[in-house]
Formats: C-alpha cells, structure tokens, sequence
C-alpha cells in the first residue's frame, strides 16, 4: 500500500493565501451598513484560521490521526520555564516602550499613549490566547519545522516573517480594518522581526505552540499602548510613515538581530567539526 509523499511548505503556503484571500475578498463585498457590519466581521474571522485548518487537512492527508495529534499536541501548556512566558508576555510591550523612549530623545516630548484599561491588558492577553490556535498551528506549527529542517532554523524565522506579513496585505486595502491604507513597508518589516523571536520562543520551548500563541496575542494587545498609525493614509505602498513606527521596527529588529546572533551561534555549536564525522 502506497502512502501519500509529504507536501512541501510551499503547497502549504499556497493553499492558506488562496483560501483566506478569497474569504477575505467575499467579505469585503458586504455592505458596509449599520445592518450588516456584523455580518460582515463575522465573515472576516474564518480567513483567519486557514493557516491551521490546511495545516491539518496536509498533515491528515500525509499522515492520518497520529499525525494530526502529533501536529496538536504543542497547543497544550507544556513544563517550561517561567522566564519563557515573560519573553512571550512582554517582548512586543518592551519594544514599544523602548521606541516611545526614543521617540521622547528625538522629539523632545513623549509620543500620544493610548487611554487604556491597562490592567484589562492581561485579561484580554490570556482570553485571546486560544484564538492564535488557527494561525499558529499553520505558521509555527506545520510550515517553521519544515522550513528550519531544510535551511536553518535563522533564515526560515526570516522567510516564514515575510511570509506571515504578506498574508495580511488585502487587510490593508479593504475598508474598516485596523490596517486600511496604513504603510506596509514597516509592518512587513516589524513582522518578519517578531517571527524571528518568535522562533527562537518555539525552538526554546521544545516546539510549544502554546507559548507562540501566547506570545502572538501579547503582541496583538500591547502593540497598541504607543500607537504607531498615520492618520487618514490611504496608500499602503506609500513611503511615509510615523516616526513611531519606524521606531518601534528598530527596536524589534534590534531584538531579531541579536536572537539570529543566538540562533547562528546555537547551530554552530550543534554541527559536528570535520574532525569528528
């Protein structure tokens, strides 16, 4: 008996881009009136979880139930240490407070802080956790271990980044999104920053995706405590930004250049010497 050949991630790729953005385009042809925008999130929200539900049509195809439990199993807290759900929890919070600090030495004044419920924040972290699920099965559960078996865990953190981020680009261009018409040149850069330590939370976690889902929804919460929009944009190819964001992308790469030091020095240390093989 013959069994399925594994699918290669850029099947995986195209599958997820095809069926959200047709999901997406069908959403964005409601009417955006009184009576039907709640209709029209709603239809929003299946995109979303595309990443995962074709990483488990793939990885049943390929592998039947054992490898669908396999590919779920990492969503589950696993024993870790502490100081990994701190990394997750305040990573994106310390990027965005670093870069209003620097905003504050360049323009000599502090950038606008959002008016937040700011003990809401870990509420709204650990309730929205669980929805990462559909993406994070995909991204960082079935495509980064494939990608990093192939060329590295460093260059796939990269690649699967630009990735990510240009999945989202019709979010950019369909009205009455968080995204309508803002710059996309720093979010593509900011994202494929924060894939790069969110690598390094997965690989430092034995795979958990648990964490990278917890991690995924801290950085969707705190990212707004400095807000980094240009008001009234209206073309995402367009080379202005906010002095924030351009901030707050050099703070995260910052981060990703240091975690790629860490990752490149880890698989050094991990590769035989020619004298040994």
């Amino acid at each position: 008996m013959s069994h399925p050949r594994p699918v290669p991630p850029i099947t995986f790729f195209g599958l997820t881009f095809l069926v959200s953005w047709t999901l997406w385009a069908a959403a964005a042809a409601i009417p955006e009136s009184v009576s039907l925008r709640e209709m029209r999130w709603i239809a929003f929200l299946p995109g979303t979880f595309v990443p995962g539900l074709v990483a488990m049509g793939l990885t049943a195809r390929a592998g039947g139930g054992p490898g669908v439990r396999g590919l779920l199993t990492p969503l589950f807290a696993s024993s870790v240490p502490a100081r990994w759900y701190v990394f997750a929890v305040t990573y994106m919070a310390a990027a965005k407070l670093a870069a209003a600090a620097a905003f504050r030495m360049i323009d000599g004044e502090w950038p606008a802080f959002a008016p937040l419920s700011w003990w809401l924040l870990p509420a709204a972290i650990l309730f929205s956790t669980a929805f990462q699920a559909g993406e994070e099965i995909g991204w960082r559960g079935y495509a980064l271990p494939r990608m990093a078996a192939g060329m590295g865990l460093a260059p796939a953190s990269v690649l699967l980044g630009v990735i990510w981020a240009c999945w989202h680009l019709p979010l950019f261009y369909i009205p009455a999104t968080d995204s309508t018409g803002q710059p996309f040149l720093p979010y593509l850069l900011s994202v494929t920053g924060l894939s790069v330590a969110m690598a390094w939370l997965w690989a430092r976690t034995n795979g958990s995706l648990f964490l990278v889902m917890l991690m995924h929804a801290a950085i969707n919460n705190t990212a707004v405590i400095v807000p980094s929009a240009v008001p009234g944009a209206t073309n995402p190819l367009a080379p202005g930004a906010s002095l924030m964001a351009w901030l707050t992308t050099g703070m995260l790469w910052a981060g990703a250049a240091l975690i790629l030091v860490r990752i490149s020095s880890a698989d050094r240390v991990r590769k035989p010497s020619p004298e040994r093989t």
